[in-house]
């Protein structure tokens, strides 16, 4: 846990040299426990990730991230799409999702990339404020634990398969399996996700291989299979308004992409077009390959579906082995439980990990108290557990249709303040996360999620006919589309800023955005977007000492009294803002802990 500093300091005597930095006036230096201020497990879980800490190439960045879509849920959604609503209501579901997906990832991806934030702290600042993106910090939680016992239910019934293993079990031992990886951060996650790509990769084509030479005829039957509930090959307008609110469950997977793009090196001309592929590929680029999963899973499940039932059909095991089979006979079992235990401890590490990050970002803000993000795993790892046990698997459809309302609403709303609010002048042109520079509520992006996500949550309950239920999930997303630009002209865009942000704001004179201050609180120095100017402390914060203060009664925003200007020291310009050798911090100990993941790889 952390130290809170209970006591304000008094504001800086204007008789203080300029350029000075205020001498210390007794409040209390803020602690942090030991692994909340390792930042090698902590990987900036609340902060803007610096310069300094952005030490991957592009491709790396993008591997890792692409490395988190390695998951089997595509193929149990795909197969679960198809033989609910047949194949032509599924094929144009599973396209549709993903060009919405697709579409709104990109402003998302860029803008994570660019300021080297995660979804959390640019949904702050794309529309919902401070406590506004509480509620949203929910909603990725939950988005992480239902799909890591989704993920984890997948490996245990692969477990199941091989060694008889009871599923309870496995429940708990999926779960057990990534604590290890996850709780290293950054630096182990690339490792796994490097090391593993080539047994994912092989285990992924080989069964398709098998079925164009063993049965080519299998998909010209496939385009003209039915489903299993008779809703028949053709086209269906309820099935496919149904079956997309199924795909666009996956939509919130743009955050967890965001997690690894928020440590995209800094864009230059020497990169340019390496990192905008790298940004595009891992961001809304995993979806591409996420659709071409659900059709190919729901193939293998088609294929399958009289060896094994249906039931059986659905787990993505079964009809591994049977594709594999006519090839590799009795090793057919052991080399799916391989493929299927390595793609979801691929997915399932990265779940973890983003679950990890979210429920760090809520309780930050609840409690003022941040004892580290590690200890978050263990609250996500015990809500999916508790799924897995519940089956959850058995209830996909419907769980995650609900899903879909809350979640498209959710990304869409920061979708358009990315790209109407901000080339209209309605938002700031840059993404503001700190607490010292946003109202609490924000009702631009807030207000148009949850008004979107209650009507689309009617809908989807039958309260406006079957075609608003099949359609619920368009109706999240166009609601959200057009209230969030509506309501941020309304309103003028005044509830962006509470204040103008003097330090690496518009107009602001920077240095270098390298350049750092050390922050009155934690005596630790950071780079200039993780700074504000605080009157209570006469100084320069840190952006989580600022959240974790309980007692200053956000007195910044007060645009009398102590909301003035505050006096700031000089900012540090480290040397290698100018090419020479060095940290983004000016010195080593500035960034405790950093990965020992080799850069530039």
């Amino acid at each position: 846990m952390t130290d809170t500093v209970t006591t304000p300091a008094p504001l800086p005597d204007p008789a203080e040299a300029p350029g000075e930095a205020p001498p210390s006036r007794g409040a209390p230096r803020r602690g942090y426990a030991k692994l909340a201020a390792d930042e090698s497990r902590e990987d900036y879980s609340l902060r803007y990730a610096p310069h300094s800490f952005r030490r991957w190439s592009p491709a790396t960045v993008a591997g890792t991230a692409l490395g988190g879509i390695a998951y089997l849920a595509d193929f149990a959604i795909g197969a679960s799409i198809v033989f609910t609503y047949g194949f032509g209501s599924g094929l144009a579901s599973i396209l549709t999702a993903a060009a919405l997906i697709f579409l709104t990832g990109i402003p998302i991806a860029r803008a994570c990339a660019t300021h080297g934030l995660d979804m959390d702290l640019v949904t702050r600042g794309a529309g919902f404020g401070y406590f506004g993106s509480t509620l949203t910090s929910l909603i990725y939680a939950s988005f992480t634990f239902i799909f890591f016992a989704l993920e984890g239910s997948i490996m245990a019934q692969a477990m199941h398969q091989a060694v008889g293993l009871p599923v309870e079990i496995g429940y708990l031992v999926t779960t057990l399996i990534v604590i290890p990886i996850v709780f290293r951060g950054m630096g182990a996650l690339a490792k796994v996700q490097a090391w593993t790509q080539p047994v994912w990769i092989v285990g992924m084509v080989l069964p398709f291989v098998v079925l164009a030479f063993e049965a080519p005829g299998a998909w010209g039957a496939f385009t003209s299979f039915g489903g299993t509930e008779g809703a028949g090959a053709g086209f269906s307008w309820i099935g496919f308004g149904l079956g997309t609110g199924v795909a666009l469950s996956l939509i919130a997977q743009i955050g967890e992409q965001a997690d690894y793009l928020r440590f995209m090196p800094a864009k230059t001309e020497a990169n340019r077009r390496r990192w905008n592929l790298a940004v595009l590929a891992a961001g809304p680029g995993w979806v591409v390959i996420g659709a071409a999963k659900q059709l190919g899973g729901a193939l293998l499940a088609f294929v399958a579906l009289e060896a094994v039932g249906k039931t059986h059909a659905l787990e993505p095991i079964a009809p591994q082995i049977e594709a594999l089979k006519p090839w590799l006979g009795t090793f057919a079992l052991p080399a799916a439980a391989l493929f299927v235990i390595v793609s979801q401890v691929k997915i399932n590490v990265t779940n973890a990990y983003s679950g990890s990050l979210s429920w760090s970002n809520f309780f930050s803000r609840v409690t003022h108290r941040h004892p580290g993000r590690v200890w978050y795993i263990f609250l996500n790892l015990a809500i999916a557990l508790t799924l897995m046990e519940m089956n959850m698997f058995a209830a996909l459809n419907k769980l995650l249709g609900f899903y879909s309302n809350v979640g498209i609403a959710w990304i869409a709303a920061v979708a358009a303040d990315l790209v109407v609010n901000k080339r209209l002048g309605w938002s700031p042109p840059y993404i503001e996360f700190k607490r010292a520079y946003l109202y609490a509520v924000n009702p631009a992006g807030f207000g148009a999620m949850v008004i979107a996500s209650v009507v689309s949550i009617l809908a989807f309950f039958g309260l406006f006919g079957t075609y608003a239920q099949a359609f619920s999930t368009f109706v999240a997303a166009g609601l959200a589309l057009v209230l969030c630009p509506l309501i941020a002209w309304a309103t003028r865009g005044r509830y962006y800023l509470a204040r103008p942000n003097t330090v690496n704001g518009p107009g602001a004179e920077m240095p270098d955005e390298r350049a750092t201050h050390t922050c009155a609180v934690c005596e630790t120095a950071y780079e200039l977007p993780d700074i504000a100017d605080c009157p209570v402390q006469a100084g320069p914060i840190c952006s989580l000492c600022c959240s974790l203060d309980a007692a200053c009664g956000d007195v910044c925003k007060d645009p009398g009294g102590a909301g003035t200007p505050v006096l700031m020291p000089v900012p540090t310009v480290p040397k290698a803002a100018s090419g020479a050798p060095g940290t983004a911090l000016g010195t080593p100990e500035a960034v405790p802990g950093v990965p020992g993941a080799v850069p530039g790889a």
